[in-house]
């Protein structure tokens, strides 16, 4: 079944980040596709922030790779940023599936870099921007 949610402008992000947690749970493997600038750190600091992560301590991994992010509950959440891998033996060196494993949310940026390392219960998701700035985040499954 495919789904979405429509962000209208940066004021509806916070709702939209509960309903999507709402619709997909905790514990998920989270891959989100979009192009750069489309809003995938955004999103996913307002995932946080609705999984009582300190926004603060959100951060875009890039250069670390992996962040680790503590929940209300005490739950850790990951936090991926695969820009800069070139190959997925990267990934595995930082132990990617160890990560996978957890049962704790895992969310992924450009996750296209590492394709072939996903696991099969991966929830992907896709980040469009429209025409008029609003995004569209749409997921099947």
């Amino acid at each position: 079944m495919k789904h979405s949610l429509v962000i209208n402008n940066l004021s509806e992000i916070d709702r939209a980040a509960q309903e999507f947690l709402k619709q997909v749970g905790t514990g998920r493997i989270i891959a989100f596709y979009a192009p750069m600038g489309a809003g995938k750190t955004t999103f996913t600091t307002a995932i946080c922030r609705a999984l009582g992560v300190n926004a603060d301590a959100v951060s875009s991994p890039t250069f670390a790779i992996v962040n680790e992010y503590r929940t209300a509950s005490g739950e850790p959440l990951f936090h991926f940023d695969f820009y800069r891998i070139t190959k997925p033996s990267e990934a595995l060196d930082i132990g990617f599936y160890e990560y996978m494993d957890s049962g704790c949310t895992c969310i992924m940026e450009w996750p296209e870099n590492i394709e072939e390392l996903l696991p099969e219960e991966t929830l992907k998701v896709s980040i469009e921007v429209r025409p008029d700035e609003s995004r569209v985040v749409s997921w099947e499954d």
